[in-house]
């Protein structure tokens, strides 16, 4: 076990803990890394060994939900496990794409997405089932998408409801008042929904960040995120924040960063290796910067071009 804090997510009343995993990187070839049957379980079981208790996926994350379901459905009462809907049951990417894909926000399309997912994860209910790739409150309503996730709800198959989100649209889902927690892209290097997170979080949802490391800081462990985003890394060496680190590595400063927003409830953060494991875990431990230096770190970033989008 580690010393993770907990947060409470949102309305949910759920506690967990403030370093989440996310399981893209599961999602094996063509589009990702592959690591062996053995060497994935003992990954994942040492995820719950190490106390932490969110676990994020997707449909459309290749073989993730598999392996989720292979190798921890045994110990199920250990984490809270989120994944996704709207992604286009049975299609695949070729070889060249990455991810995403078709996504339709239809009855037929999220049930039979939800079914697959409860198979392919071993389990009979999803915690959360969160809408991927934040389509409009016009495309929800049309679709009848918000009733479909009741349905889903009342039937026992999924416990809360979720919105993976971004601006712009990101403002309407927040008025909507359904949603019981949002996905959103936070870092040091990427701000543009740091007001969107605490307007979510007033509002009583609870936040999920994603890309609360591989996009914050420069590192040889994101140079995938830096290659299609290279100014993510120029964003961080303008800012000069090298004498606010006291001793973190830049990767710690970043995580760090990410958990001193009072908004957030727990940061997904992806790896298949055990010793980054360990590293990210050591991290949060750390728990939120100094208030002088998050207010300084925010003051330099905005002046490299990193501040909230309004």
């Amino acid at each position: 076990m580690t010393d993770l804090a907990t947060r409470t997510l949102g309305r949910t009343g759920v506690e967990v803990t403030t370093l989440g995993f996310g399981a893209m990187e599961l999602r094996g070839a063509p589009r990702g890394r592959e690591i062996s049957d053995g060497d994935l379980g003992k990954l994942l079981n040492t995820v719950l060994d190490s106390g932490i208790t969110f676990v994020d996926t997707s449909i459309d994350y290749g073989a993730s939900e598999e392996r989720i379901g292979k190798h921890i459905s045994h110990r199920r009462n250990e984490y809270f496990l989120a994944s996704k809907c709207g992604c286009l049951v049975g299609w695949e990417p070729s070889a060249t794409e990455d991810r995403g894909g078709p996504h339709v926000y239809d009855r037929a399309n999220i049930t039979a997405g939800v079914e697959q997912s409860l198979r392919r994860l071993n389990t009979d209910h999803l915690d959360l089932l969160q809408i991927h790739m934040t389509p409009s409150k016009k495309v929800l309503e049309e679709n009848d998408t918000i009733q479909v996730m009741k349905d889903l709800q009342k039937e026992g198959k999924i416990r809360f409801l979720g919105m993976s989100g971004t601006l712009p649209n990101i403002t309407d889902h927040i008025a909507m008042g359904v949603f019981d927690t949002f996905q959103i892209p936070y870092s040091c290097s990427q701000r543009e929904h740091e007001d969107a997170i605490s307007q979510a979080s007033a509002a009583g949802a609870g936040i999920i960040i994603r890309g609360g490391a591989a996009r914050g800081a420069p590192s040889t462990d994101n140079e995938r995120a830096h290659s299609r985003n290279p100014e993510l890394k120029t964003v961080f060496e303008q800012a000069g924040l090298d004498d606010l680190l006291n001793g973190d590595t830049a990767m710690e400063f970043v995580m760090r960063f990410t958990a001193t927003h009072p908004g957030m409830t727990t940061n997904i953060v992806g790896t298949m290796n055990p010793d980054h494991l360990k590293a990210n875990i050591a991290a949060m431990a750390k728990g939120p910067l100094p208030a002088d230096v998050y207010e300084e770190a925010k003051r330099r970033l905005a002046a490299a071009g990193s501040a909230p989008q309004a």
